[in-house]
């Protein structure tokens, strides 16, 4: 598909040729019956060198294509204006490149839309001086999460403060689904007041894609869905979204182990390899349990979360499962994880990712 639509520009933009050609008198064009003066012809080759650039920008997904492909656009389609009995056809492609130069503008858009969000999110949580995660920090813990530190790596190494995440994943948005659909996604957590934004972008073609985000900041929860980048499928939040979002902040901690002392998380032992955590902040509660092997390694997080947003919302059991390890910085972490919602109908693994690189204590994030 994208190769095609690149080369439907590079033919469009190689016709915008007969214009320049007619009017400096190369040959004559039966295409083009009303005369076209050496004016007019410059701007028939600046619109074709126009939608060849755009074509390399767009094929290298490189930024700012949509402004050459706005650019492109205007100049041929006044060109077509004026001579429309001969050209008139030659408004089909440009409505599809405009469309496809929006999106890209929409994606831009949402882009510099979550850096904002992330520098909101870093200005309040400023790094403070490192500080080693001891022994005698993680006394009051469970078993089970003490073994898990240790064997983690993190006793004895710097407490955690913020991280940037990337992934690939894999996403099913419906039960039924049969085909897995690819995305990227990355990640912005700080820990010293609990907060992260999540973007991800999937594409469901190369022309075709939605964008998301989940965002939690000052115990308030959002979750944004966008097709396109343009039309806004999901724009959500309130208490069942900030309490899920607390509930994902929580199970995460898997990936920033010394967040386990944090003075917003509580901790109760239930057996020698399970235990439950509290998280409260700024008036939102969210639990969940964590499970070791007796290794110390974490294999799974449950928690019960509301699947959706409406009054009439039930909490359902909602899975994370390890299947793959990691180490980065030193910290060996769960890298590959699959999410499933345990529904009345049957399980529905919806998520599956994996974490492609891992960053902590930066002040450049932003």
């Amino acid at each position: 598909m994208k190769l095609l639509f690149v080369g439907l520009v590079l033919l469009h933009g190689i016709i915008h040729l007969i214009g320049f050609i007619k009017g400096f008198g190369f040959r004559e064009v039966s295409a083009l019956k009303h005369t076209v003066s050496k004016q007019m012809a410059f701007l028939w080759l600046i619109a074709t060198v126009l939608f060849m650039i755009y074509a390399f920008q767009y094929f290298f997904n490189l930024p700012f294509s949509w402004v050459t492909g706005f650019a492109a656009v205007l100049i041929s389609q006044i060109l077509i204006i004026f001579y429309w009995q001969d050209v008139r056809f030659g408004t089909i492609p440009n409505l599809l490149i405009v469309t496809v130069s929006f999106s890209a503008f929409g994606f831009y858009s949402f882009q510099q839309d979550t850096r904002l969000k992330v520098t909101e999110l870093f200005n309040q949580n400023n790094l403070q001086d490192k500080k080693i995660l001891t022994e005698n920090e993680i006394l009051h813990l469970p078993e089970p999460v003490k073994r898990w530190l240790h064997h983690s790596g993190a006793v004895g190494n710097t407490i955690i403060q913020n991280a940037r995440i990337r992934q690939l994943a894999e996403l099913k948005m419906r039960p039924e689904q049969e085909k897995w659909l690819k995305a990227e996604a990355t990640q912005y957590s700080v820990m010293n007041e609990p907060g992260f934004v999540w973007s991800v972008d999937v594409q469901l073609n190369s022309l075709l894609g939605f964008q998301g985000r989940d965002r939690f900041i000052n115990g308030k929860g959002e979750m944004l869905i966008q097709f396109n980048s343009l039309f806004e499928v999901v724009n959500e939040e309130g208490e069942k979204i900030s309490e899920g979002a607390a509930q994902r902040f929580l199970g995460e901690l898997v990936w920033f182990p010394s967040l386990a002392i944090s003075p917003f998380i509580t901790w109760q032992t239930i057996n020698d390899t399970t235990a439950m955590a509290v998280i409260h902040y700024k008036g939102v509660k969210g639990m969940g349990t964590f499970y070791f092997n007796s290794s110390g390694d974490f294999i799974r997080f449950s928690a019960w979360r509301y699947k959706d947003n409406t009054p009439d919302a039930r909490k359902f059991e909602w899975v994370l499962t390890v299947t793959g390890y990691k180490v980065f910085d030193s910290i060996r972490i769960p890298a590959v994880m699959a999410a499933t919602w345990r529904l009345d109908q049957g399980d529905w693994t919806w998520l599956k990712l994996e974490i492609t690189d891992l960053k902590y204590n930066s002040d450049t994030f932003k």
